[in-house]
């Protein structure tokens, strides 16, 4: 493959990103489906409705991960979530941080791109906050902070640090076969958690729970399969086309969004090129805005008073920074890196939920104080 077949494929590997982003924001603007509002429901209301809707989605692009590696398309090893060392405490307080963060700013990362697409002015303030304060800990000065504290404490395994390895060296066989056998077991309980529970097999919730987990398969084939390219032309090594890491990705809204500031900030310079995380950033806003405003749902909407502002501000602040110290969001770490069984993403996720009702019983607090 010479340098022109390479720029097509890069190409067309973009224009596949962004198209799969923008389903990805017309399913979560016509469901409504939100991790911050699963958590929500069942703090305020005692409804799983939309938590069941969470959980068949990641119960789909579970299998569908481990199907794609089984079906010999996509290697977990080279996924961006594979690593050897398990970084329990970045991702415990990242998720901690992002959870509590995303209920003061009313979303996560892609709650947050959906509801611009949606005309809410509050949350393009949210996204570039967001974006800067994700930079900082990727490259500035919070990144010194979270290097020099939480990411030195992790357990360091001598293979993956994920649930298939560990589960192949106590039953003897091989890494594939048990992510794959593990990823039936636990993906397949999620899904018949999901449609057992009373009413949730209605079309709105079967549109979040399959499409949301296919939709994330579908980009794990797209950056494992179609980007990959085994000796590139100019460094004869492996590579990974469009990728921030140069690793295989999946959906992640946190990173991407401070990669999406510095291309627009740095556009003229021509080694910032589009990658996967940017074109899904904006594939996203695009996707939602566009079913916003077929369905006539489109309305502006800004910030009430001075303490609404001041909460959408520390809570981007929080998700930007909590976001990229636990390697992902509810999208990033919740759907992505949980479907590939990575004991960092377990972690990650669970902090997250708990942030989150953190959060959620600080508003009822404040509620019950306000004057």
């Amino acid at each position: 493959m010479d340098i022109s077949q390479l720029n097509t494929l890069t190409a067309q590997i973009l224009w596949a990103a962004f198209i799969l982003a923008a389903l990805f924001g017309a399913v979560v603007q016509r469901t409504h489906f939100c991790t911050m509002g699963a958590v929500s429901d069942i703090v305020n209301m005692g409804d799983w409705t939309r938590m069941r809707v969470w959980g068949m989605a990641i119960g789909v692009a579970m299998i569908g991960f481990y199907g794609l590696a089984a079906a010999g398309l996509i290697d977990p090893a080279k996924a961006v979530y594979a690593s050897n060392r398990f970084v329990w405490l970045s991702a415990l307080v990242g998720g901690l941080l992002f959870g509590f963060g995303m209920v003061l700013a009313s979303g996560c990362g892609s709650k947050t791109l959906v509801r611009i697409g949606g005309g809410n002015l509050k949350s393009l303030v949210v996204f570039v906050v967001m974006a800067v304060a994700a930079f900082a800990t990727l490259k500035g000065i919070t990144a010194v902070l979270r290097v020099g504290t939480v990411d030195r404490v992790a357990i360091d395994f001598s293979g993956n640090a994920a649930l298939p390895t560990w589960a192949a060296g106590m039953a003897g066989v091989s890494p594939a076969l048990a992510g794959l056998v593990l990823a039936l077991v636990l993906g397949g309980g999620l899904i018949v958690w999901a449609l057992a529970g009373s009413g949730f097999r209605r079309f709105d919730n079967l549109l979040g729970g399959l499409g949301i987990g296919l939709l994330i398969a579908a980009m794990w084939w797209l950056s494992g399969h179609m980007a990959y390219v085994a000796e590139h032309p100019e460094t004869l090594e492996e590579t990974f086309l469009a990728t921030n890491s140069g690793r295989m990705e999946a959906l992640s809204f946190v990173a991407p969004m401070a990669y999406t500031i510095d291309w627009l900030i740095f556009f003229s310079d021509k080694t910032k090129l589009l990658t996967l995380g940017v074109v899904s950033v904006f594939g996203v806003v695009a996707g939602s805005a566009l079913y916003s405003l077929l369905s006539r749902s489109f309305r502006w909407e800004g910030f009430r008073n001075t303490e609404d502002t001041a909460n959408h501000l520390v809570g981007a602040v929080l998700m930007g920074v909590g976001g990229v110290t636990a390697m992902g969001c509810t999208i990033g770490q919740g759907l992505s890196g949980i479907s590939t069984l990575s004991a960092t993403s377990f972690v990650a996720v669970t902090a997250i939920i708990a942030g989150a009702v953190a959060g959620l019983k600080y508003q009822i607090w404040r509620l019950e104080h306000s004057v």
